[in-house]
């Protein structure tokens, strides 16, 4: 059975996070571990707690899997502050991880900080260089690159030839925010896949970024290549 890490924080509500990673797992028949970053006190509403566990026992969680079960894919996604970042980064060089996806959770759907300001350059420059594909959506992108706005594809590409220049193998900038329909960019460095899907008019959106990547994670762990991988993703959270 293929093994995927999920490398991010709990969600008491089960919406998003370790919880919603490990549901995608599943469904995808692999089997997850986690390193848990931080613990939350969270529901579908809003985020009324964070606890940052230490940046050595994230480590030693990471060994724990690694050295006995292992991974085929691994993703993060909340990762707080840059001690745990750095730890993080340290863990996926040591064990030489090829299939990461790295979503950069910085703010949870309700608005509240889930990244603190000073971890942003530290996820650029160490832990992109990692990934096998990050999955921004447009807020992120917006952060990460410095970009005043995306409102349309021409924005999105843009963005993602920046977030290309950070190092990641491929670039999926998400259009979930887009008031059209939901077109996601995925960048190669040289070309652009698209994958459109009708708009869902619904607010329980919460966890959809977790679950996408956590998709994406399970089905490079099964062998599929990215293209396939995040086509395979966005069916799945559609």
């Amino acid at each position: 059975m293929k093994k995927a890490l999920s490398i991010a924080g709990s969600d008491s509500g089960g919406g998003a996070g370790i919880q919603a990673d490990l549901k995608t797992f599943a469904a995808f028949m692999v089997y997850g571990t986690t390193a848990i970053t931080s613990v939350t006190a969270q529901n579908t509403v809003g985020v009324e707690g964070v606890y940052d566990l230490p940046p050595d026992f994230v480590a030693m969680q990471i060994d724990a899997v690694m050295k006995d079960i292992g991974a085929d894919a691994v993703k993060t996604g909340m990762l707080s502050n840059v001690e745990i970042v750095e730890a993080v980064c340290s863990k996926l060089k040591e064990y030489d991880v090829q299939n990461l996806v790295v979503d950069p959770v910085m703010v949870a759907k309700s608005g509240d900080t889930l990244l603190k300001e000073d971890a942003i350059t530290v996820i650029r420059e160490k832990l992109f260089p990692l990934a096998k594909v990050i999955t921004p959506n447009l807020d992120e992108a917006m952060v990460l690159t410095g970009l005043k706005e995306i409102n349309d594809e021409e924005g999105m590409k843009e963005a993602a030839k920046l977030l290309k220049e950070m190092g990641p193998k491929f670039v999926l900038v998400k259009g979930g925010h887009l008031t059209e329909d939901a077109v996601d960019l995925l960048y190669d460095g040289s070309r652009f896949y698209r994958y459109p899907a009708k708009r869902i008019a619904t607010r329980n959106t919460h966890g959809t970024g977790c679950t996408y990547s956590a998709a994406i994670a399970a089905c490079l762990a099964l062998g599929n290549d990215v293209p396939e991988a995040v086509e395979k993703g966005k069916k799945f959270i559609t």
